[in-house]
């Protein structure tokens, strides 16, 4: 009824995928202990691999709003989005409301499926009530500054 899986979406020509290897600390960090991990960089990660798993098919878009901040995503987060994941009950979804983008967690009562925040302050969305609703991707990272700088993402 509702849940639509899209084609993956070419990449534009002058779109070239890069390489982001970034130094891995080769040890876990225990918050409340420092550790000098300096000392422990030997081996290199690149967050394309870890974070993107279809490239032709994701896509990165920001959060404005605070409905989902229950489930740690924040206003102005980055959220990194999959058009070719099965939007399953349970996913955070980005859907298409009668032409609206929402982020909210996909969920199923009886037949009925439903968008609901994650605030208490945002009633769930009934499905059913929109004449055109798409589940556009699923969200599968988010991404938070944990620092205020002048620079944003």
């Amino acid at each position: 009824m509702f849940l639509v899986n899209f084609p993956q979406v070419p990449v534009p020509p002058h779109v070239k995928p890069i390489q982001l290897f970034l130094p891995l600390a080769n040890e876990c960090v225990a918050a409340g202990f420092p550790s000098p991990a300096d000392d422990y960089i030997d081996a290199g990660i690149d967050l394309n691999e870890h974070l993107i798993l279809h490239p032709a098919s994701t896509f990165f878009l920001k959060v404005k709003g605070f409905s989902m901040t229950n489930a740690g995503i924040q206003n102005g987060d980055l959220l990194i989005v999959d058009r070719s994941l099965d939007a399953q009950p349970g996913c955070i979804v980005v859907a298409i409301l009668d032409g609206c983008f929402t982020l909210k967690r996909l969920t199923r009562h009886k037949e009925t499926l439903y968008l609901e925040a994650e605030h208490p302050n945002y009633p769930a969305i009934d499905m059913r009530h929109y004449d055109n609703v798409q589940i556009w991707g699923v969200a599968i990272y988010s991404i938070h500054k944990l620092t205020r700088t002048t620079q944003s993402l």
